[in-house]
């Protein structure tokens, strides 16, 4: 390119986008950061530059819409300084609220719900409708670009299911990520070898319900879960595979034997329970009993001794009595949890739930409190049940200390390791010698 013509090209524009809740999120920011590259964006983390901004939300927990609206508020002022600002709402909040966010906030250009984002490009050329949240026979991840030959991170998420048909009693998933759509294995697997041909030494499978997952091999017959990962086992230079949200009643016998037989699986399984009661559980719709959810736990154990488990509660669900409380205690002392997320429950509009009488808002904080110790005593366990090992770590970054690097163990935990010949992307054997409240630390094993 000429000096004239490098004087003459125009700038590339700014996106800036914001990434509430969960890991698929995250992949869908990513997601729709190349959708926009190919428009002439690119990101900046630096909001007062950008030309565009996307708030990507979630709707999971209470007072999601109103975290929403009050980051629009803070727009207004770049709103108005810039009046060309282009200013999108995606995700889950968005599924939800439709129209009422353009009508609450006139500020806003468009609205799209997480299965039509890939038409983010359209709307923004005035192609399409400034709101798209209907749930498309179209498979969006047809019409995204391939992902950018670029060198990635050493870990990274691949969304492999989305929606669910649980219908959980407290759960808004089914009503803004829709019905369960599992995606092709030859999709799934040309995505994760150009993940590993980028520098990507872990994946992380996502989905609502990803141990759900039935996606159509090539010959067209249905593959389950567990054959989905031992073919993920098989590309060369994946070191790691994880996967996450699974739910109970679709652990199947070869996604358990998966466990024992796949060396790239790593030994961590987050496994949500939510209560230890069978009278909760039968009111939040699990279709599970404490009782098999144990039984479960013992067959994932017998398949992999060294697994570590983590799981979800929630807290004061309607009608939950002190007794449904010791037995939800009971449980998590008769598991033994590595980490788990506990949280009181939230009302969503729109589901089952939602009309039922809540029970003494104290009464859930005092309960949540208990629960959160004992999880926190676990946790501790857990993490000094390390101290002696050798783990391997995958470093992802460089600590604030020079000559340090900060990884991930197999076990997930944040490890800090004087590496200072290290970089990002090594995975090297570490022999763990103290643990922090919410980390390991390390040093080189020989």
């Amino acid at each position: 390119m000429t000096d004239q013509a490098s004087k003459t090209a125009p700038a590339a524009k700014k996106l800036f986008i914001k990434t509430y809740g969960c890991q698929m999120n995250v992949y869908d920011s990513q997601r729709m950061a190349e959708a926009m590259s190919a428009e002439g964006y690119e990101l900046t983390e630096d909001q007062a530059q950008a030309d565009m901004v996307l708030l990507n939300t979630c709707h999971i927990r209470e007072k999601a819409a109103e975290k929403l609206y009050s980051d629009l508020g803070r727009l207004k002022p770049f709103k108005a300084e810039k009046p060309d600002l282009k200013i999108g709402v995606a995700g889950c909040v968005a599924q939800a609220e439709g129209e009422e966010i353009i009508r609450r906030m006139p500020l806003v250009d468009l609205v799209v719900g997480p299965q039509t984002y890939h038409r983010l490009p359209e709307m923004l050329r005035g192609e399409a409708p400034k709101i798209l949240t209907e749930f498309p026979e179209e498979d969006k991840f047809d019409h995204l670009p391939q992902r950018r030959a670029t060198r990635r991170a050493p870990a990274a998420f691949l969304t492999v299911q989305e929606g669910c048909d649980k219908f959980c009693a407290f759960c808004v998933v089914p009503y803004t990520r829709g019905a369960e759509v599992s995606r092709p294995v030859d999709r799934i697997l040309r995505e994760a070898r150009d993940l590993v041909e980028r520098g990507v030494r872990e994946i992380t499978l996502l989905g609502q319900n990803v141990n759900g997952w039935h996606g159509a091999g090539e010959d067209g017959r249905e593959w389950g879960f567990g054959r989905l990962i031992r073919a993920l086992g098989e590309i060369e230079g994946l070191d790691r595979i994880r996967y996450t949200t699974s739910h109970p009643n679709d652990m199947a016998d070869d996604l358990i034997a998966a466990h024992r037989d796949v060396p790239q699986l790593m030994p961590y399984l987050h496994l949500p329970v939510q209560s230890g009661s069978d009278r909760i559980l039968k009111a939040m719709n699990r279709k599970h009993t404490a009782t098999q959810y144990l039984h479960l736990i013992d067959r994932i154990r017998e398949a992999r001794p060294d697994i570590m488990l983590t799981s979800d509660f929630i807290v004061g669900f309607p009608g939950e009595t002190d007794q449904d409380h010791a037995d939800t205690l009971r449980l998590i002392e008769e598991v033994g949890f590595g980490t788990a997320f506990s949280f009181k429950y939230s009302p969503r509009p729109g589901t089952p739930a939602y009309e039922r009488a809540e029970i003494d808002s104290a009464v859930a904080d005092a309960r949540l409190q208990e629960l959160q110790a004992l999880l926190s005593r676990q946790q501790k366990a857990a993490q000094e049940s390390m101290i002696g090992r050798t783990l391997g770590v995958l470093f992802e970054k460089p600590g604030r200390i020079d000559g340090q690097m900060i990884g991930k163990s197999d076990y997930l935990h944040s490890v800090f390791v004087h590496a200072p010949d290290a970089r990002a992307g090594d995975l090297v054997p570490v022999r763990i010698v103290e643990s922090a409240p919410n980390s390991l630390r390390g040093e080189l094993a020989a």
